[in-house]
């Protein structure tokens, strides 16, 4: 009799996926926004105005205007239009370079790539405001130097959080209008029309209708976002109204567009 030998059988072991770790995510996506070429020189761009800002306050600036007020307003004003238009792109590029059907199937989960976006978008615009601060201060050394003045430091130090809060809220529209949108030249073209025009009709509305007059603060952005950059967002009510215009321009639509975003179809 012969005994019969069962060869023994495999079992095979299902691993489990592990998600990819958030933090990972945010770096991806932190080079993501320098791999392209106009990510890379729109991020270019604003250390070259600051510079370009900075020389032209030295040269053409009156010596009674040579203070770090000066050199920080004239940096701020490319930066306010810079850093949104980066979130813009920040966004949109999965869908203007056709890379969001490989990003959603590596990622699944479509709001943690949106939030490493976002936190991203922060950190670059963070950088960049320490970049800007620094070329300013740098200026303003120099510029006294040059003009044979006293260096003169008259921007408190409560006014520059303001001026980062404002511009990240500048920033969160145009990241905003990337997620409802999903078109770079579209959301781009929105900023620009909510950031330039709507302000306009709105201010007109406000002098020909008094009751209206009231109403505009909490529902402008612009006028809230001019508040910090004036780093004159002092009282409660003056914070309650910030909260309105972020409630309104930044969170309903963000909301929106997340679940718009969500449930879209990537191709």
């Amino acid at each position: 009799m012969t005994a019969t030998i069962v060869p023994p059988t495999s079992i095979s072991v299902r691993r489990t996926a592990r998600p990819v770790p958030f933090a990972r995510l945010v770096r991806v996506e932190l080079r993501k926004m320098f791999d392209t070429r106009s990510g890379f020189w729109m991020l270019v761009s604003i250390g070259v105005l600051s510079v370009l800002a900075t020389g032209a306050v030295i040269v053409f600036a009156p010596d009674s205007a040579i203070t770090y007020e000066s050199f920080a307003t004239a940096i701020g004003l490319p930066m306010s239009v810079i850093l949104p238009v980066v979130a813009i792109l920040a966004v949109t590029s999965e869908w203007s370079q056709r890379s969001g059907l490989t990003t959603f199937t590596l990622v699944p989960s479509r709001g943690r790539v949106i939030g490493a976006k976002a936190i991203a978008t922060g950190l670059v615009g963070l950088g960049s405001m320490a970049v800007a601060f620094a070329v300013g201060a740098v200026g303003n050394l120099a510029g006294s130097a040059l003009a044979g003045v006293d260096t003169v430091w008259d921007m408190s130090l409560s006014t520059a959080p303001q001026i980062v809060l404002g511009n990240l809220v500048g920033m969160a529209i145009g990241f905003t209008l990337g997620v409802v949108l999903r078109a770079s030249a579209a959301a781009i073209v929105g900023y620009f029309v909510v950031s330039l025009v709507l302000p306009g009709i709105l201010e007109l509305l406000a002098l020909v209708r008094d009751w209206f007059l009231d109403l505009q603060p909490w529902i402008d952005w612009n006028y809230t976002q001019v508040k910090l950059f004036e780093g004159t967002t002092d009282t409660g009510e003056e914070w309650a109204m910030l909260g309105s215009t972020t409630t309104i321009w930044i969170v309903v639509p963000l909301v929106i567009g997340l679940l718009s975003l969500r449930r879209s179809e990537v191709k």
